[in-house]
Formats: C-alpha cells, sequence, structure tokens
C-alpha cells in the first residue's frame, strides 16, 4: 500500500475556507472549558440521519456507585443485531454523546449494527487509566446483556475515532489478555497509537489541517497522569510487548494527519503478529475525514468503504 501524502482534497481545503472552520482556533490555545464549548458548538447540531430507536440510559461504571451514561442506536426493529461499541473522539479531553451523534448514526444506519455510543469520563479531571476503566466497563456490560438490548452475542465489535480509537484499541488488548473473547472486530479510525510526536506525520502536518502537533501534546498532558504513564501499553497501545491473539482490525488512516505513521505503525504491527487487519489509507484526506461525509465526496467514500467492511466483518 502506497502511504505517501498527497495534496490535500480540493473539497477539504474549500471547507477549511469557510467561516466555521476558518475562525477555528487552536485546541490548545484554549482552557478545557472553553475547549469543550467549542466543540459542542462545533459538532453538536441536530441530528441528520432518522432511525427508529434511539435511547439515553446510564450503566453501572467501574466504581462502587458510578454510572456511565450512554445512548443506543437501533437501526432496525430486529433483534440479533451485529453490536458496535463505539468511544468518541476528542483527546480523551473534549467530546460528548452529542457531537459524536451524526457519527454513530451513520454507523448504525449503514452497518445494520446496534451501536453503543459511550460518554466516557473526560480528563484532566479524570485521567488515565479513568476513562480506559469506563470504556472496558461499557464492553463488559454489553457482553453481559447483549441479549436484552438485542444484539447478537457472537457478533461484537469496538470502534472508534482518534482518541477513542485509542480506547478502542486498548479495549481489545483487554479483551485478548483477560480473555473474556467478547469481541470480534476492533475497528480504528485514526487512532493515536503512541505517545511520541517524532514521526514524519508529525513533521509534515504539524500544523494541521484540523489536528496540530500542539493540540496532541495538550490533548497528552491532559490525559496522563505522568509522562511516564505514557509508555503503559494500555496508553501508547503500540509499544505493545505483543498484540498476538487480538481480534481482527480495521484500521483507518489519513494522509494530512500529524496520527498518520503511528497509525499505519500500529496496522502493521497487528499483521506482524499475525492479526487479521484491513487499512483503508487515504493520502488526500485530514484527521477527522469521516465526519466531513456530507460535504467532501471523499469521505463520504471513505465512509462507505469502512461500514461495508464493518458490516462484513459482523
Amino acid at each position: 500500500m502506497d502511504t505517501r501524502r498527497t495534496d490535500l482534497n480540493p473539497e477539504v481545503a474549500s471547507l477549511l475556507e469557510e467561516p466555521t472552520y476558518r475562525t477555528l482556533p487552536p485546541w490548545n490555545a484554549l482552557s478545557v472549558e472553553a475547549a469543550r464549548r467549542l466543540e459542542d458548538d462545533v459538532f453538536g447540531g441536530e441530528p441528520t440521519i432518522a432511525l427508529p430507536e434511539v435511547t439515553d440510559t446510564a450503566i453501572p461504571g467501574p466504581d462502587d456507585g458510578s454510572e456511565i451514561p450512554i445512548r443506543v442506536y437501533r437501526p432496525l426493529e430486529a433483534h440479533d443485531l451485529p453490536v458496535l461499541v463505539f468511544y468518541h473522539g476528542g483527546g480523551w479531553t473534549l467530546g460528548t454523546l452529542d457531537s459524536a451523534d451524526d457519527l454513530c448514526r451513520a454507523f448504525a444506519a449503514e452497518t445494520g449494527s446496534l451501536v453503543v455510543s459511550v460518554d466516557y469520563r473526560l480528563a484532566p479531571e479524570h485521567p488515565f487509566p479513568a476513562p480506559l476503566e469506563d470504556a472496558v466497563a461499557a464492553l463488559k456490560w454489553v457482553g453481559e446483556h447483549v441479549e436484552a438490548v438485542g444484539g447478537d452475542s457472537g457478533r461484537i465489535g469496538v470502534c472508534g475515532s482518534s482518541a477513542g480509537a485509542n480506547l478502542a484499541a486498548a479495549v481489545a488488548r483487554w479483551d485478548a489478555r483477560e480473555g473474556a473473547d467478547v469481541l470480534a472486530q476492533q475497528v480504528l479510525c485514526y487512532p493515536i497509537t503512541d505517545h511520541a510526536f517524532d514521526t514524519p506525520s508529525y513533521t509534515e502536518n504539524g500544523d494541521g489541517p484540523l489536528l496540530t502537533r500542539a493540540d496532541m501534546r495538550w490533548f497528552w498532558d491532559q490525559y496522563l497522569r505522568h509522562p511516564v504513564d505514557g509508555a503503559n501499553p494500555y496508553a501508547s497501545v503500540l509499544r505493545a510487548p505483543s498484540l498476538e491473539g487480538l481480534p481482527p482490525a480495521t484500521v483507518v488512516t489519513c494522509g494530512h494527519d500529524p496520527l498518520r505513521d503511528e497509525g499505519i505503525a500500529y496496522a502493521g504491527a497487528l499483521q506482524g503478529a499475525g492479526v487479521a487487519t484491513t487499512h483503508h489509507h487515504y493520502p488526500s484526506l485530514p484527521h477527522g475525514a469521516l465526519s466531513l461525509a456530507d460535504e467532501v465526496e471523499r469521505s463520504a467514500e471513505a465512509m462507505e468503504k469502512l461500514t461495508d467492511r464493518i458490516r462484513s466483518a459482523l
């Protein structure tokens, strides 16, 4: 696979000149509170995809008396549906059920899967490993209650974008190491895989678009209790001593993304460990490309290819 970066997709370039994107300040220049408000304003609009049933509820968290809000998307009235447990992006610091709503609706509608979106705790108030503990607790709950919610216990996957893909990869590692064997698939969209900033893609795409090197440093600073946590293979999944036995994976990477090379490296590491891995790479697209599917034809094509893959894998 040729993973060299090409020119930025012209539709993306035009989109970035529109006021919504042209006036976006860098995430790292804002306070956590201001960044969260901005993220909600930009990505928390009204739903664009109608589904038969969307339900907000809460499940038990990892600590006594704690709860994790979730949103369940049902695309069909049928039972025995494949299930996709979804973790939103936002650098472990930003993001809500609302900001991920359109993407989850699209996944449900296009894959025919029951999608369970997880509102895990956010850093810096709840640093590593708290978001991961919530992510694991959500998967455990789905595994234990899958039939009650109308899902098929043999067809459960995890999916995430960016920081959410990091959590999905870490949950997949937990599933394999703990012998839970709940998962049939992991879907990692432009994943964060390593607490390092020394790849060529961090140089080429250090100033964005949509995500910068400085943003990633800021997000990691919020997430980690101490820099030493960055070496933990449940934070930097690329540093795991072994990836053998993990569930099959689908990895999406983009050429104009600081995270490009660590995503490519993780896909290669999975393949090297004997994990059945499908890698979709888009040299002309930026970080977050799947969320641009309504405005960018190439992003829509990427979304269609990914959802086709999920449908066949689950």
